[in-house]
């Protein structure tokens, strides 16, 4: 270990496992656990201390003695600033171990669960180009690399489009290719840049809250849809114009849409939503049934791995014909109709409200009448009985990351249903909820599926049975 009074740097520290956030992890008994960020499991490197707490540390690497036999090349240029895709150095099927084993880490050291039945993980055929929703910032305040710094001296050109620099809100990296979203997002990303610029629009200041143009949101579909959503700060005849040059660029813009948003945050949930060309959704297709998508919709951000996540909820529920199901965070309806057919009544809850609108909507298109969407607070809809609806026999919950409130588990409890489907983008949250329902119901299976390859996130879905 060299030391002097404010560098502290642990050498030759061999990193041995990975785990929550994507941090790459230095385990050894009877000493503190050291985080770091861009290792890969095998590596073994010199890390420079950069906090130190009683029982772990975090560091950065700041030299490689050997590499990983587990480390690929990252196909991004971007990919250590941005921390999008904290897993693209690391072979695809090394990811899959290590979020299969954070899952079966959570249940067990958070759920305090012992045994149940753990199907294999399901991969991603795609591991690039997956996503059909992107957003990017518009910032005066780029992320300039020290390389940048050495070679050109003072910069001028400061303005970005992009992803927020990891850990520094503030700064935003300025994007040539992302590899998460089919290719036509790159060349509508950065047309738009370029005319925003020639068109003297002035890029969003974060701490200062002033200028022209702040976020632009790409959606694309399975069906070869494609929505554009810019968020203005100020509109005026020069966003106008952009919106313009997009629309005669790009054929392939089935909807462009817009929001002037003065707000301190850029959430558009709030706010009216602007139809500039076109129609106001996106059509995607899960299986044979069709969903209108809007601009504030929430859908699984990976259409091709989504039919697959529903036929596990399918499965999991083995539905007879004759069920009540509550469907909790319903969103849109996906889960709600893709299961119409198998239940002799389903009843979605949502808290937003066009959401709502949006799920009654693909229920007339898909022609499904066994479905009813309610909008309200979870937590206050399932507190007292829905009028003219038996209780459940099965609920599904889908929730936020952040998990379930308490009170909507001890409500889940009261109402008593035979099974539980619990479906999760954070391991954590659900093993702590899954013990919260530990005296009433049993876990007895559980299935990861792999919604974001390059990335430490994943996908987990459990069936609870009542006691």
């Amino acid at each position: 270990m060299g030391r002097n009074k404010r560098n502290v740097v642990l050498e030759n520290i061999e990193l041995n496992d990975a785990g929550s956030l994507g941090k790459s992890i230095s385990k050894k008994e009877g000493e503190k656990i050291i985080f770091t960020k861009n290792g890969v499991p095998g590596d073994i490197v010199d890390i420079r201390v950069r906090k130190k707490r009683k029982s772990y540390i975090e560091g950065d690497i700041i030299k490689y003695h050997k590499y990983s036999s587990k480390r690929k090349d990252p196909k991004c240029s971007h990919f250590e600033l941005c921390g999008g895709c904290s897993w693209q150095n690391m072979d695809y099927e090394e990811q899959l171990i290590y979020k299969d084993k954070e899952v079966n880490e959570n249940l067990s050291r958070i759920g305090k669960i012992g045994s149940y039945k753990k199907l294999p993980i399901i991969k991603s055929n795609k591991r690039y180009y997956y996503r059909n929703k992107m957003e990017f910032s518009f910032s005066n305040s780029r992320w300039i690399t020290e390389k940048e710094i050495r070679e050109e001296g003072d910069i001028l050109d400061k303005n970005a489009l992009g992803f927020h620099k990891s850990g520094m809100w503030s700064k935003v990296i300025d994007i040539d290719k992302c590899y998460l979203q089919t290719n036509i997002s790159n060349k509508i990303r950065n047309y738009t840049k370029q005319k925003a610029l020639e068109l003297n629009l002035e890029f969003f200041d974060l701490k200062n809250q002033n200028g022209d143009i702040r976020n632009l949101m790409i959606r694309t579909t399975t069906t070869n849809e494609i929505m554009v959503l810019i968020q203005f700060y100020k509109y005026s005849k020069k966003a106008e114009n952009l919106l313009e040059l997009i629309k005669n660029e790009f054929d392939e813009i089935t909807s462009i849409m817009y929001v002037i948003n003065s707000k301190r945050n850029d959430t558009i949930y709030d706010l009216e939503i602007l139809c500039f060309s076109g129609k106001n959704y996106i059509t995607e297709k899960i299986g044979e049934l069709l969903f209108k998508i809007s601009a504030k919709s929430f859908f699984q951000t990976n259409s091709y791995q989504t039919n697959k996540l529903y036929n596990i909820v399918k499965s999991f529920a083995n539905l007879k014909g004759n069920e009540i199901v509550y469907d909790l965070y319903s969103g849109i309806g996906t889960i709600s109709l893709f299961l119409s057919k198998e239940a002799k009544k389903i009843i979605g809850i949502e808290t937003v409200k066009d959401a709502v609108q949006a799920a009654k909507s693909n229920s007339k298109l898909n022609n499904i009448s066994n479905c009813k969407f309610i909008h309200g607070d979870v937590k206050d809809i399932i507190a007292k009985p829905i009028k003219g609806i038996k209780k459940p026999d099965i609920i599904i919950v889908d929730p936020p990351r952040n998990g379930l409130e308490k009170s909507v588990i001890k409500s889940i409890i009261k109402l008593s249903p035979d099974k539980i489907i619990y479906v999760s983008c954070n391991s954590s949250t659900q093993a702590r909820d899954i013990y919260e329902l530990r005296d009433f119901y049993n876990l007895k299976i559980t299935q990861a599926i792999d919604m974001f390859p390059q990335t430490y996130h994943i996908e987990n879905v459990v069936l609870l049975e009542k006691i």
